[in-house]
């Protein structure tokens, strides 16, 4: 009984400081946005009053939700799909010792730790209509360069390479802890037996790299799917309506510019069980694969 006492004890200890912060920040703010999704709560509306499922209703027949909903699922494919592919060939490229690869890592890492805004900001003057980019593009012959953030049919796109252009340090940092984590013992024993580099990779490397390709995989999903800032910075949602809005930017639009924030509560929850349901079935998929291999 008194060891019992002594591990709530510990367990209270150490783990109630971790667990009260996780509740009061994390578990809460769920459970009043679930609370406010029920309801027609609009600080400068009518008085608010239980609306039940209505919110939830109306979002499934709202094209402007819907929109987003699209332009949100591009851009978490493009954020997933080109920091991870460019990410391993460049994580694999740097795979040495010496301090010149060491300082290209720092390079290529510098983008994740710079602001948002500040990131936002150098690739508005980069892919602005008379910006670097067109003007090179001038210069080699092209008459009329494409609006990257102007044009509808280029500026969601535009936004996916800037993204994709910060996140892709992240990948590459994961993907080299993963490759100096290979045996060279294995990689030697293959060499001798006659496998060629691209052989070692397709049996030995890739394989141990699963682990790696989860980490990038789930984070890079969870990170575009909530993506805000560098819309509202660079596009505003923009050229036209809804090109470039996402569902994070819907949700702050209609909850704090519309003030409609039931409604933005409703929207909210929705992007939560989305996000959680794709990275549970990616866990899922990528984890069986690491015990496959």
């Amino acid at each position: 009984m008194r060891r019992r006492g002594t591990g709530l004890w510990h367990f209270l200890t150490f783990g109630a400081p971790g667990i009260t912060v996780y509740v009061c920040f994390v578990l809460a703010p769920i459970v009043v946005s679930f609370g406010y999704s029920l309801t027609n709560y609009n600080p400068f509306g009518p008085p608010t009053r239980f609306v039940g499922l209505r919110n939830y209703r109306l979002l499934m027949q709202d094209p402007e939700f819907l929109l987003s909903l699209r332009v949100t699922t591009i851009l978490t494919v493009i954020v997933v799909v080109v920091p991870n592919v460019l990410g391993l060939a460049i994580a694999v490229l740097l795979d040495r010792r010496g301090w010149f690869y060491n300082a290209l890592r720092t390079v290529f890492f510098t983008p994740v730790v710079l602001s948002t805004v500040v990131v936002s900001i150098i690739w508005i003057r980069l892919m602005a209509d008379d910006g670097l980019i067109n003007q090179a593009l001038r210069g080699l012959g092209v008459a009329e360069p494409p609006g990257w953030l102007s044009d509808p049919e280029y500026a969601l796109y535009s936004l996916g390479i800037i993204l994709s252009w910060q996140m892709l340090g992240f990948c590459v940092v994961v993907y080299l802890a993963g490759l100096q984590g290979v045996p060279q013992e294995l990689q030697e024993a293959a060499a001798i037996d006659g496998a060629g580099p691209v052989s070692r990779f397709r049996h030995i490397t890739w394989p141990m790299l699963a682990p790696a390709l989860t980490i990038n995989t789930v984070v890079m999903l969870i990170s575009a799917f909530k993506v805000y800032d560098h819309v509202q910075v660079i596009t505003k949602g923009g050229p036209g309506t809804g090109t470039t809005a996402t569902v994070a930017y819907n949700v702050i639009q209609t909850g704090f510019v519309a003030n409609r924030q039931g409604y933005a509560s409703a929207m909210a929850i929705v992007m939560l069980v989305i996000i959680a349901v794709a990275c549970a079935i990616a866990l899922k998929v990528l984890q069986r694969r690491e015990v496959q291999l």
